[in-house]
């Protein structure tokens, strides 16, 4: 029994495979618009907020907005859409990169103060102190001393 390719059991000589008729599987108008890219980049710009005083929040930010610049392209060119995720997450990983930048110089600044004001001297003091509870006391007791004399306290 010969039968031709893609015809056979289907009714009113439809024929098989997708979009043969009512039956089949069809997108008239294209495929979907792809939109991960915005929603990535806005989960991006969420993580890049928490954890933006530390260090972690900088990349992410940076990240974050590169992918929700290009999502913003590509639904302005109609290939997704969701251009209103894409700026949300534009803007989000703008004020998490603001604020990841903000912190960055805080935490510059204060180790360049520690550095500066013996945090050196109580480095080395501990280290050479160990685990020795007593040397330890003593290490801070001498640095929280120099500190009071160069503030003038």
């Amino acid at each position: 029994m010969a039968e031709q390719h893609g015809q056979g059991s289907y009714p009113s000589g439809q024929q098989g495979g997708y979009g043969g008729g009512y039956g089949g599987y069809s997108e008239p108008y294209g495929a979907k618009p792809r939109n991960g890219m915005a929603v990535a980049a806005l989960v991006l710009g969420v993580l890049a907020l928490l954890t933006c005083w530390i260090f972690l929040g900088l990349p992410l930010a940076l990240v974050g907005l590169v992918l929700g610049i290009v999502a913003m392209r590509r639904a302005k060119r109609g290939l997704a859409t969701n251009r209103g995720t894409a700026i949300a997450a534009v803007a989000v990983n703008a004020v998490a990169l603001l604020a990841s930048a903000v912190f960055t110089a805080i935490w510059i600044a204060a180790g360049a103060a520690f550095w500066n004001n013996g945090g050196a001297d109580l480095t080395d003091c501990l280290r050479e102190a160990g685990n020795d509870q007593a040397a330890v006391q003593a290490c801070n007791d001498e640095y929280n001393d120099t500190l009071q004399d160069q503030l003038g306290s």
